[in-house]
């Protein structure tokens, strides 16, 4: 497979977890948290998916379109491992959705902080909130959930919080 066949089946994995997480957290209530800006394509989609519901997100340096970028007052600017911990002081509540995609390119780095920040993660949502990701996180609070049609295994991951 070519790596731009490789970047769109990606992508379309993303929307269709996304679209199918807002779904199963409609009558959820807490905010968004979005893990990596980049650019802001997935924060502008879960601003319309979810609109009326605040996102949180948590980059380490802003380089998003200037029309994707999140009010002051909902970005955490900073290292995950040191913005998560004491983030639900500034969120209030915890989270029901939490959209993390984290990866760098290079696959055991993104599969370290991954498994560095789960329990962190998990911390912040409420029970029945929805976790998906680009990389798998591990932790005893999450069950995995299935993914939506056409989403091969492995290209994207979705669990449910469970307490």
């Amino acid at each position: 497979m070519s790596r731009l066949d490789s970047f769109i089946q990606r992508l379309q994995a993303q929307r269709a977890c996304l679209d199918a997480a807002a779904a199963m957290i409609a009558d959820l209530p807490g905010p968004a948290l979005e893990l990596g800006l980049g650019n802001g394509r997935t924060y502008d989609h879960l601003r319309t998916l979810l609109p009326g519901r605040r996102i949180f997100v948590f980059e380490r340096e802003v380089r998003a379109q200037p029309d994707c970028v999140p009010p002051a007052a909902d970005l955490f600017l900073g290292d995950f491992t040191e913005q998560l911990p004491g983030a639900m002081a500034r969120m209030g509540e915890p989270a029901a959705l939490v959209h993390a995609d984290i990866g760098t390119g290079d696959k055991a780095a993104s599969l370290a902080l991954a498994r560095s920040i789960a329990g962190a993660v998990v911390d912040l949502m409420r029970p029945g909130a929805v976790l998906l990701s680009d990389q798998p996180f591990e932790d005893p609070r999450l069950h995995t959930a299935p993914l939506p049609d056409g989403v091969a295994a492995g290209r994207y991951h979705l669990s449910i919080a469970t307490e």
